[in-house]
């Protein structure tokens, strides 16, 4: 909603700072923003002399402000802008600036009491001066107040941090806003180190080896009175524990601790202890703690089997899949290795299966890619034996915002729960991934228990957050054990008990190649793709294009069965990569296609010119068969004559080939599909060669061949390869059954 006031502070900003060096002119539309705090600081800086502006108020806007005017007022601003910068940044932040013109007035002083009332600084800046830190918490956009349902016990926790060390010289004035956060959970730290004595220069809001040695003198416990308590008491709070804010270590906080202990699997003692300390501190916690659950990317053989076991290991995360078809030396057994589940139960061990591709960032997460990892962990899961009732990990490795939480991670973990619904709830949804996703994931219904990324302790979706209620696994630190054969890299991890993964497994399926599809998985096939392609928006009934999905289906994968079945046992490539390509180009067509293909019939016929085209059911262009026809014959794949990619008439023929011979179209899907795993060449854009069409395809090569049959060039083509990637799941998936029944 728009404030007059701030708009009022924005026409201001514009008149006097609008269009000077570094400082840009700004929207009158009265919203506080970051855009308007940035262009005050710009504005308080050109005030100050400094020359080179920032949006930050950092050393140097504080430093300068410090030595220049280290206490503001009436009679100390130095001119009527200074003070107009003053005025408008407390509308800004929702208080009475006066009437922005250029004084320290009454206003503006019963203003700045409030302000730093709400702080929590007004004993240790009294009255109503402004000084530099005060300054730096009025141009940001913290707020001061409970806001969104804030706790008002956690609001209080903020105000002391503030009032207490405010004076100190790295801490600066957090919000007040009644919420946990990255900032809060650093001011916590600082406070720690300057009870522990620590100097200013010293201390620097990291738990460091002196900040760990100090607390673990400092237990502690029932009937003790000080700041440590309160300190320990405000960690409880900031990590949603029921207790009071209080510097008395009563019977209540004690009971409160030993469930909080219980809680994380800390030894339950009731007082507040180093490892208590650590865990309420740092998403990490005590990290000598030796868990009972580890994962890695490290084959686990015999003997590395047995140095797990000896250390108190019971359950090993290993990966389903490795997306990666080249992977370093140290990643080539990321993935469950052929007779590896088999060593890991015979050594009194079990196995929770993770499936992560790359999952490095928010436009890798989606509804129709959850769809799609969804499926490919089935096919994988089944691939290695796992039983029904197993739970997958689904991973969400990078520092999602929470922003990006709500677009991205919880539409793709609603593919995945709809993708395991759809195959009949034979595996569980689990998520790994930084607390505020597993704890958002799970809110929302789409996974049953969390593997929770704590090692990674700067993720802002740890710092700040506490630990998930249906937490697994807790990931705490990289660590060797064993020695000699038996050495290995592990992930420690402590284990709620929640999950205690599998120790029998049924006999792995090979990559075999496919056979026909058995018709007793024909109807269950028809059914998943069509619940599928409606979720991404394709009707079943066609909607406004040409063919509906039982006509489509009918044609492709059943009519053309045999002949697919033959094209890939040729061409030593997956049915599900032809099924795929041919099924999603026939659900596309429409009427728009058949006015083009006549309209090029009628050019050409006239003028022999021809205007190529995608046309017929697998949407193929003349020049793209013909490369990739000459391609197949000159490399072997195909018998034929070589045509002349610059003749008309030859690109027609086929074009027409295409269009009016279905069998012949899809006869070409494989064929482009391999000249494209060869980088297409001859094509206006050439793309890096893959490793040779294989049955053992990684899912990156899956997608890089499914991409490349729309085209480099296209702007759409990744955005449906992602889309086409679940559904070469789904075919792969039937196949799959199929070939090894």
């Amino acid at each position: 909603m728009a404030d007059e006031m701030v708009r009022k502070a924005q026409q201001f900003i514009n008149g006097a700072y609008g269009g000077k060096l570094g400082i840009e002119r700004i929207p009158e539309n009265g919203e506080t923003g970051w855009n308007v705090m940035f262009a005050l600081t710009r504005a308080l800086q050109y005030e100050l002399g400094i020359t080179a502006l920032s949006n930050s108020f950092g050393p140097t806007t504080l430093s300068t402000l410090q030595s220049k005017y280290p206490v503001l007022n009436g009679s100390t601003v130095p001119s009527q802008n200074f003070a107009k910068i003053i005025q408008s940044a407390l509308y800004c932040k929702g208080y009475d600036g006066g009437d922005i013109d250029g004084t320290y007035n009454s206003r503006v002083q019963d203003s700045m009491i409030l302000l730093k009332r709400n702080m929590g600084v007004d004993f240790a800046y009294p009255g109503s001066n402004l000084t530099p830190k005060v300054f730096k918490g009025l141009l940001n956009m913290d707020a001061y107040v409970t806001v969104n349902n804030g706790s008002s016990t956690i609001r209080s926790v903020q105000q002391w941090l503030n009032g207490s060390y405010v004076h100190r010289r790295d801490f600066f004035i957090i919000p007040c806003d009644g919420h946990h956060s990255r900032d809060v959970a650093k001011s916590m730290l600082f406070a720690v180190q300057y009870e522990l004595g620590m100097a200013d220069g010293t201390a620097n809001g990291v738990f460091g080896p002196g900040t760990q040695s100090g607390l673990k003198s400092r237990t502690v416990a029932t009937g003790d009175s000080n700041n440590f308590v309160k300190l320990f008491s405000a960690a409880m709070v900031l990590n949603q524990r029921p207790v009071s804010f209080a510097s008395t270590f009563t019977s209540s906080l004690s009971s409160a601790v030993s469930s909080f202990q219980s809680f994380v699997k800390l030894p339950v003692t009731g007082k507040g202890d180093f490892p208590t300390w650590a865990s309420l501190l740092v998403s990490y916690g005590d990290q000598s703690r030796r868990g009972e659950a580890c994962d890695g990317v490290t084959l686990i053989t015999p003997a590395r089997a047995a140095a797990l076991k000896a250390e108190g290991i019971k359950y090993v995360g290993r990966y389903l899949t490795n997306p990666d078809p080249t992977p370093s030396e140290d990643l080539k057994h990321k993935a469950i290795q052929p007779g590896e589940l088999q060593t890991i139960a015979s050594n009194g061990l079990r196995c929770y299966p993770i499936y992560q591709t790359f999952g490095r960032g928010a436009d890798e997460f989606s509804y129709p890619q959850g769809r799609a990892a969804a499926q490919a962990a089935i096919n994988a899961a089944l691939d290695h034996g796992f039983k029904a009732g197993t739970r997958i990990f689904f991973a969400v490795d990078f520092d999602a915002l929470d922003q990006d939480v709500t677009k991205n991670i919880l539409p793709h973990f609603k593919g995945i729960q709809d993708a395991i619904a759809d195959d009949g709830n034979r595996f569980k949804v689990g998520v790994y991934g930084p607390r505020n996703v597993c704890t958002r994931v799970a809110e929302a219904g789409h996974s049953t228990a969390s593997f929770v990324s704590d090692m990674s302790s700067g993720f802002s979706g740890n710092f700040g957050y506490p630990l998930p209620a249906d937490w697994a696994y807790d990931q705490i630190v990289t660590r060797w054990v064993g020695s000699g054969d038996g050495a290995i890299e592990i992930d420690n991890n402590i284990a709620s008990g929640r999950d205690i993964g599998q120790n029998s497994f049924d006999p792995p399926r090979g990559p075999l190649p496919d056979t026909r599809l058995d018709s007793s998985v024909l109807t269950a096939m028809k059914t998943d793709v069509g619940k599928y392609m409606e979720s991404i928006g394709f009707p079943n009934d066609g909607g406004f294009r040409s063919h509906t999905h039982e006509t489509c289906f009918q044609t492709v994968v059943v009519e053309y069965d045999t002949v697919i079945t033959q094209l890939a046992y040729r061409h030593k490539m997956r049915k599900a990569l032809i099924q795929t390509s041919a099924y999603w180009e026939m659900r596309h067509l429409d009427a728009v296609d058949v006015s083009v293909d006549l309209e090029i019939i009628a050019e050409f016929n006239t003028t022999g010119n021809f205007r190529d085209s995608s046309t017929g059911i697998c949407q193929i262009f003349g020049r793209t068969a013909v490369l990739a026809w000459n391609h197949a014959i000159r490399n072997g794949y195909a018998e034929g004559t070589i045509r002349d990619v610059t003749s008309d008439q030859d690109k027609y023929n086929i074009w027409r080939d295409c269009m009016d011979d279905e069998q012949f179209a899809i006869s070409t899907v494989p064929l482009i599909h391999l000249w494209n795993a060869d980088g297409a060449p001859g094509n206006t854009e050439e793309e890096t060669p893959l490793r040779s069409m294989r049955l053992d395809y990684t899912e990156s090569e899956i997608f890089e061949i499914l991409r490349r049959y729309q085209g480099s060039a296209d702007s759409e083509a990744t955005p449906h390869a992602q889309k086409r990637m679940a559904l070469y799941q789904i075919m792969e998936k039937y196949n799959s059954i199929s070939r090894n029944v």
